[in-house]
C-alpha cells in the first residue's frame, strides 16, 4: 500500500497549530459502536472519501488518534483502559476532492465535539531506533520526478527466505516510519530520521525474518545488515527525547448523532460502476487487491476465496459457509472492477485485502452474476473458550491502559526461530485477551474466542508459541509414516497452558454461519 508519511516531529508541531475552534469540520457526521468483528484480520476499514463520503469503521479510539494525527501508534501514550479495545463506525459528509490532510483535521475535530477528547504534545525520553548515515557514501538513488511515492513488496521466487521491498520517491522520514512497519519484529520501538538528508530517494532492501527459518549453514541477514549493506546507513537503537501526543481526557460513550444527520449523509457505494468478471487462464498467480480509486483487481483466485472476503471472514475457514458447493472451491476467476466514485486515497493500514465498502461492491458482484441466495443462520457450532486452570498471572493496575499484542525486543526467537509469536499483555482483562486470540492464530480459531476464564480485573503476562501455519509447514515425517512436531515449536493451545496456566478448550456455542441457498456454477456475462 502507497502511503507517504511526514516527519513525526512535522505532523505533531503542525497539528499544535491550530486551536480546535479554528479546525475545519465535517458538514455532517454520525459516530456509532461497532458491531462484533467478524475478521479480525480486516478491522479499521476505510478512512478515504468516495466522493462526498467519508467512512472509517472498526476503528479504534487509538486507530483514530493516530489517523487524525497521522502519526505512529506507539508515539501515543496515557488514555483509559478501552482505548485499544472499544471499535466506532464513523460516516461522514465532506465536499468532494477535499485532501487526506483537511480530512485528517475534520477528524481531529470530530474527536473533540463527539468523545471530548483532549490531547496535548510533548517531549519525552524514550526508546527508539536512530536512522542515521553510515561510514562511507549512502547506496540510495535520488528521485527524477513527481509521483506517489511508498514501498511496495516485490514478490520473490519459491523457496526465498528474503522480504524484498522497493521504495520509490520517498523522503527519509517518512522511509524511517515506514520501515518501522515493515520490520517490526526487529523494530518494536520507532524509527526516526537522523540521516540529515534532503529530497526524496529510491531504494531497494532485502532482508530475512527475525524468526524466519533459515536452510542449514544460511546466514541471516537482519534488518540492520540490510540497511547497512543496501543502503549504506546506520540503525542503532538509542534513548532520547521525542515528540508523543499524551491523551489527557476521552470519553468512552460518543456524543449522539444530531437530528437529521442520517438524511444529510451521502448513501454508501454498494456497486462496481463497471466490472468484468471471467475464469481464470490456467497457471496465473492468485492476486486480490483494492486499486486506486476504490476499484477492485483479482487474478486466479477462488471463488471460496472471493466470497469469503466479500462476507468478511477468514479464507482459511470454509465452516463459517454452509452449502457452499465442492467446485468453488478450486474454480478459479479474475476480476477487474471500477468503483462508481474514485477515492482520494488506499485505504488505511488494517483494512485488509479491501475495504468495507469495497467488500460490499464485490458482494453485491457475486451475487448478481452468480445469482447467490443466500442467509444468515445462527447454528450450534463448536468453538474455542478459554477456561482457568492454576493461573499464572500477574495483577496489574485497572487503571493503565490495557495493551496486548506482539512485541520483539529481547525475545527467544533469536535463539529459536519456531516461537514465532510473542504476545505481551499489560493491564488488560481476560475478555480483551481472548478477544485478541483469533487474530494471533487465524487457523485455529474460526470464530472469536469465548472468555470463560471467570477472573475479574486486569493482569500482565506474555506468551510467546508457533502459529499453526508454522507448525504444518515445518512438521517432518516420521519414520513409521506419522507427523511428528518440528523441535522447538510449541502450539498455541500447549503455550496457554505452561505459561498462563490457562486453558483453550471446544464448547458448543450459538454462532452465525452464512448460509449459501443457491449459487449457478458459470457466472453472467459481462
Amino acid at each position: 500500500m502507497k502511503r507517504i508519511l511526514a516527519g513525526l516531529s512535522v505532523v505533531v508541531f503542525t497539528a499544535s497549530a491550530q486551536s480546535t475552534a479554528e479546525r475545519p469540520r465535517f458538514e455532517a457526521a454520525s459516530v456509532q459502536l461497532s458491531a462484533a468483528v467478524t475478521n479480525p484480520e480486516t478491522v479499521t476499514s476505510g478512512g478515504v472519501l468516495r466522493g462526498e463520503r467519508y467512512q472509517l469503521s472498526k476503528a479504534t479510539m487509538l486507530d483514530l488518534i493516530r489517523i487524525a494525527w497521522d502519526v505512529d501508534r506507539d508515539i501515543v501514550f496515557g488514555g483509559p483502559g478501552w482505548l485499544e479495545f472499544d471499535r466506532f463506525d464513523i460516516a461522514a459528509k465532506a465536499p468532494a476532492g477535499t485532501p487526506l490532510s483537511t480530512l485528517r483535521l475534520m477528524l481531529q475535530s470530530l474527536l473533540a465535539d463527539r468523545f471530548g477528547l483532549v490531547i496535548h504534545q510533548a517531549m519525552r525520553p524514550m526508546p527508539s531506533f536512530a536512522l542515521t548515515r553510515g561510514k562511507s557514501k549512502p547506496k540510495l538513488q535520488e528521485s527524477e520526478g513527481p509521483g506517489d511515492g511508498g514501498c511496495d513488496y516485490v514478490p520473490q521466487p519459491s523457496g526465498s527466505t528474503f522480504n524484498v521491498y522497493s521504495c520509490r520517491n520517498v523522503t527519509m522520514a517518512a522511509f524511517a516510519q515506514r520501515l518501522h512497519s515493515l520490520a517490526r519484529d526487529y523494530l518494536v520501538e520507532p524509527v526516526f530520521d537522523q540521516t540529515h538528508l534532503d529530497g526524496a530517494w529510491n531504494l531497494v532492501l532485502r532482508w530475512n525474518g527475525r524468526a524466519r527459518a533459515l536452510p542449514p549453514g544460511a546466514e541471516r541477514v537482519t534488518i540492520f545488515d540490510a540497511v547497512e549493506k543496501d543502503l549504506g546507513l546506520s540503525l542503532k537503537r538509542t534513548d532520547s527525547p521525542q515528540p508523543v501526543l499524551v491523551v489527557d481526557r476521552v470519553n468512552e460513550q460518543p456524543a449522539p448523532d444530531l437530528p437529521g444527520t442520517a438524511q444529510k449523509l451521502p448513501k454508501p457505494e454498494v456497486e462496481f460502476e463497471v466490472a468484468d468478471l471471467k475464469p481464470s487462464r490456467p497457471d496465473e498467480r492468485p492476486v486480490l487487491q483494492q486499486m486506486p480509486g476504490g476499484g477492485l483487481e483479482a487474478r486466479a483466485y477462488r471463488l471460496e476465496g472471493l466470497m469469503a472476503a466479500a462476507w468478511d471472514t477468514d479464507e482459511g475457514h470454509p465452516e463459517r459457509f454452509s452449502g457452499l458447493p465442492a467446485w468453488a472451491q478450486s474454480a478459479k476467476f479474475d476480476i477487474n472492477a471500477k468503483a462508481p466514485a474514485n477515492a482520494n486515497g488506499m485505504p488505511v493500514v488494517g483494512s485488509g485485502y479491501i475495504d468495507d465498502e469495497g467488500r460490499m461492491m464485490l458482494r453485491n458482484l457475486l451475487i448478481e452474476r452468480f445469482h447467490i441466495k443466500w442467509h444468515y443462520e445462527t447454528r450450534l457450532i463448536k468453538a474455542w473458550s478459554l477456561v482457568a486452570v492454576k493461573p499464572k498471572l500477574i495483577r496489574a493496575d485497572t487503571a493503565k491502559r490495557a495493551t496486548c499484542g506482539r512485541v520483539v525486543n529481547n525475545d527467544a526467537r533469536d535463539a529459536n526461530p519456531m516461537l514465532l509469536f510473542l504476545i505481551v499483555c499489560r493491564s488488560a482483562t481476560m475478555a480483551q485477551f481472548a478477544s485478541r486470540l483469533q487474530a494471533f492464530d487465524m487457523p485455529d480459531f474460526a470464530y472469536a474466542v469465548e472468555d470463560a476464564t471467570g477472573l475479574k480485573g486486569s493482569w500482565d503476562f506474555r506468551l510467546n508459541f508457533t502459529p499453526t501455519w508454522m507448525l504444518k509447514s515445518m512438521t517432518r515425517e516420521a519414520g513409521d509414516g506419522r507427523a511428528s512436531e518440528p523441535t522447538g515449536g510449541i502450539s498455541i493451545q500447549d503455550a496457554v497452558v505452561r505459561q498462563l496456566g490457562l486453558k483453550l478448550e471446544q464448547r458448543k456455542r450459538m454462532l452465525p454461519v452464512i448460509v449459501v441457498d443457491h449459487i449457478d456454477e458459470n457466472p453472467t456475462g459481462n
